[in-house]
């Protein structure tokens, strides 16, 4: 079947699937009992190319809603607007980690204080500028050249993550060892994202900024994360 991404990716991706196993590419090419589906698995790969990317950020796994899974990290389908006059919409709100990442981007920027993170704190910030969409979060993280991967691309449900994890492994060794040469700054979320460092060969070296998950509350106040994405001022409408 043929791989959904944008051709200067191809021949990396390509070469990155012909490391999983024939069994678990026969899996994947029977298109059921997972999600985001066979054409979407890849979205990230279809939307930045190559050159552009500057950064791949791998969180854990997908959303464990088959509406919710879209083929990025941290991109949650199921939430439209970003924002409600109480703060956060309720879609925002049920997705902790989204919600935790986008309460980090608030204070990191200065517009929330550290004592106050509240839902009534948000609904008083100027938005003026702001973008309000998840289309517009992943066309931000992607102006800013950041790839949104998971360490497994696929859901079946959680008792089988850490298998899809260990299926995609040699994909993302492959993947990253035809890219070591290039500028790429890998952003680990979580202790599944900084295994794959762990398990890459001494030869493969990568600037990395690693930290806690985002379902984690410590996530937000991580200056690393502030360096991180501070810059890209992510809410801002373009």
């Amino acid at each position: 079947m043929p791989l959904h991404v944008d051709s200067s990716w191809q021949e990396i991706i390509e070469y990155a699937y012909a490391g999983l196993s024939p069994e678990y590419r026969n899996f994947l090419e029977q298109d059921e009992g997972y999600f985001p589906t066979f054409s979407n698995f890849l979205n990230a790969f279809h939307t930045l190319n190559l050159e552009k990317t500057k950064y791949i950020l791998f969180g854990q796994d997908p959303y464990p809603r088959f509406e919710s899974a879209s083929g990025y990290a941290f991109i949650d389908s199921k939430v439209k607007q970003i924002f409600s006059e109480k703060g956060f919409s309720k879609e925002v709100n049920r997705a902790t980690s989204l919600r935790n990442f986008l309460k980090m981007i608030l204070l990191s920027e200065g517009y929330l204080s550290s004592d106050d993170l509240s839902q009534e704190s948000i609904s008083k910030i100027n938005k003026d500028g702001f973008i309000d969409t998840i289309d517009e979060l992943k066309c931000n993280f992607e102006h800013n050249g950041v790839l949104l991967l998971n360490t497994a691309l696929i859901f079946t449900c959680k008792e089988e993550t850490k298998h899809h994890v260990k299926e995609f492994r040699v994909f993302m060794q492959r993947l990253l060892s035809r890219i070591v040469d290039r500028d790429i700054k890998l952003i680990l979320f979580g202790n599944m994202a900084k295994d794959i460092k762990k398990k890459l060969p001494a030869s493969l070296e990568f600037k990395t900024v690693e930290t806690l998950h985002p379902y984690n509350i410590g996530f937000i106040h991580d200056l690393k994360v502030w360096d991180t994405f501070k810059p890209m001022r992510l809410l801002i409408s373009r």
